[in-house]
């Protein structure tokens, strides 16, 4: 798709980091509820980013992986362990109101600047209405995924009778934009078994913008529609990590080049017939379309005359950019010019900086400058220290790079942590607070939600889904709502007071220690993929060890100090939760244990950082 002008999608999984920069890149990389793969640099590497928030295939449904097809390249993408399953949340756990989702647009805006944001949805009945929400919460597209096509992993339940064509989503979209005078800041695109350049006339002339092929393309590139892919024993090599069967793949870029440029040349002569000379010049005119008469016992009775309907007012397509000004008043601007000679040379600098509530998904450009300059590795660790005061709005160090440590005392909102990518959160309790740190809410829901790398310290109690599809972040926290560690596949994370219910729910991977003395935390705990033992091994108490050493370090806290002074006691309290098909693929197939990985002590990591400049929020 790259060398005809195309564009090319990585889909949920991720997209391995050797492919930027080289005719193999995708530039739309996808954001779907298992955030696999998504780290600064992924969204800082797009042309643009899509929110997947639903597909035709298996709407509401996540995605499963399973362990047999996760091989080594997966398993690195995904900053996952080789042969453990992996499965996506149902929902986007960021995104529970057309609000979340503007926050989220947001979020991914910051983390690159430059990106248009695509939300892709489901045809159905209503989504007139939640395109013009996406409109207003400020997304550059909005895609309509239809009920044909989709993955041959998906259950047969799932595929059949979900969803509806694309045509009746698309005429839906088309026409609700157009009537609330929102059509022309917003592209619309469209998917859903497309093969032919009559599919892409029929969309343009219904109103979409953009078309996308999948399973044509697969087809034309050697698939044989075998329906197995999730079994991991595709014939011809295209859906299967079998290396044996992978050598039968017959597909060849060409293929896909001759069959998009067939589509093209139908939808050339389709153009002429109707007499226009450009793609732009049909684009939302339904009028033009006609419904075939037919003698079809059901069809008979269809009436289209409001699908094809004339759609209100003289806007038919995007004519203007949508207006994020809410971008260019982020704090991270200020932050990238007083840390100017750290991002340039490399050397330390220490940050002072008021926050408030307002500032949202801090850190974020900040990480996308670092990744901008130097790709995934970011800086040494420390590079940069920002020590906030403050109440810190939604997505607080969002998609943090590694070399950025973001030191908060004060509160923070949801999504803290959100797509960490390898620096250091620090949220501390005021030392004048007038409440107890491990009795209060410090941070708010969903925090470190896709996180893929580095630690937080979290020195008071924070609200649901804590830790949720963490895949690398090592973190400390001192109380957590229901459904903490959900999805988890990856990291390690210690809980030094109580927790909500359903623990661990789908966790795969990754270890998780909860102080429990009073023996009532077992029936909290989800075990459907998990093991609970009450004994830890000394692997378990050193990394226990170290990081609450970590967390009264960095924090000062209360708790932490109370645990340490009877540490030979009190580490008796902490139960383990260790996932099953995990721990088999350690002591079975020799997979990197996350407890031998311990994080740098303070006093290590200060040792290791180069002298230092502060710049206060006055200077």
């Amino acid at each position: 798709m790259n060398r005809i002008g195309g564009s090319a999608g990585t889909g949920e999984g991720g997209e391995p980091p050797e492919r930027f920069d080289t005719e193999k890149e995708c530039d739309i990389k996808q954001v779907a509820s298992g955030r696999f793969g998504v780290t600064s640099h992924y969204l800082s590497s797009a042309e643009e980013i899509q929110i997947k928030m639903a597909q035709g295939s298996k709407p509401g449904e996540g995605g499963h992986l399973p362990g047999k097809k996760v091989n080594e390249m997966i398993a690195h993408v995904r900053f996952s362990t080789p042969g453990v399953g992996l499965i996506s949340p149902p929902p986007l756990h960021d995104i529970y109101s057309i609000e979340d989702l503007k926050q989220l647009i947001h979020d991914l805006k910051a983390a690159n600047p430059d990106a248009d944001i695509n939300v892709k949805l489901v045809s159905e009945a209503g989504i007139g209405t939640i395109a013009a929400g996406v409109a207003k919460a400020n997304g550059d597209i909005v895609h309509i995924s239809g009920d044909s096509g989709g993955t041959g992993a998906s259950p047969k339940t799932s595929i059949k009778n979900a969803g509806l064509p694309w045509e009746l989503g698309v005429a839906e979209a088309n026409q609700m934009l157009c009537a609330t005078g929102l059509r022309d800041r917003i592209k619309i695109t469209a998917d859903g078994g497309m093969k032919t350049g009559r599919d892409v006339a029929v969309a343009a002339l219904l109103g979409a913008e953009e078309y996308v092929f999948g399973t044509a393309s697969l087809v034309t590139s050697g698939c044989v529609m075998a329906r197995q892919c999730h079994a991991n024993t595709c014939p011809v090599g295209v859906a299967t990590q079998d290396e044996e069967l992978r050598e039968r793949f017959p597909g060849e870029p060409q293929h896909v080049i001759n069959y998009m440029t067939f589509i093209a040349q139908e939808l050339r002569e389709i153009m002429a017939d109707l007499g226009f000379r450009s793609l732009d010049e049909m684009i939302g005119r339904p009028e033009l379309l006609t419904q075939r008469e037919t003698d079809h016992e059901k069809a008979q009775h269809l009436d289209l005359s409001t699908v094809i309907a004339p759609t209100a007012g003289d806007q038919r397509r995007k004519t203007r950019e949508q207006n994020h000004t809410d971008i260019d008043d982020q704090l991270d601007w200020e932050l990238i010019e007083d840390a100017e000679e750290a991002l340039e040379s490399g050397r330390s600098v220490t940050l002072d900086k008021e926050i408030d509530n307002v500032d949202r998904a801090v850190g974020a450009t900040l990480s996308h400058e670092i990744s901008e300059r130097y790709g995934g590795a970011g800086l040494a660790d420390d590079t940069i220290t920002v020590d906030f005061d403050g109440i810190a709005g939604q997505s607080f160090a969002a998609f943090l790079a590694n070399g950025v440590t973001m030191d908060l005392t004060g509160a923070a909102n949801d999504y803290v942590g959100k797509g960490m990518s390898g620096g250091k959160l620090i949220v501390q309790t005021p030392p004048d607070a007038a409440y107890v740190a491990d009795d209060n809410i410090l941070i708010g829901n969903v925090a470190l939600y896709g996180a893929t790398q580095g630690e937080a310290y979290i020195n008071g109690v924070a609200g649901e889904r804590f830790g949720v599809r963490n895949s690398g972040v090592k973190a400390v926290v001192e109380g957590v709502g229901d459904h903490g560690c959900e999805y988890m596949t990856g990291g390690v994370v210690a809980v030094l007071g109580e927790t909500g219910r359903n623990f661990a729910a789908g966790m795969s991977g990754g270890v998780a220690y909860v102080y429990d003395p009073d023996g009532e935390f077992e029936s909290k705990l989800n075990k459907g993929m998990v093991t609970f033992s009450e004994s830890l091994t000394q692997k378990d108490e050193r990394m226990l060890t170290r990081l609450v050493e970590n967390h009264a370090e960095y924090t000062d806290s209360d708790r932490a100090a109370e645990l340490l002074d009877d540490w030979a006691a009190e580490i008796s309290n902490f139960a383990r939760i260790f996932p099953d098909a995990y721990r088999d693929s350690i002591e079975n197939k020799g997979s990197d244990d996350v407890r031998e990985d311990l994080p740098e002590t303070p006093a290590a990591a200060a040792e290791a950082t180069p002298d230092t400049e502060t710049v206060s929020s006055d200077d």
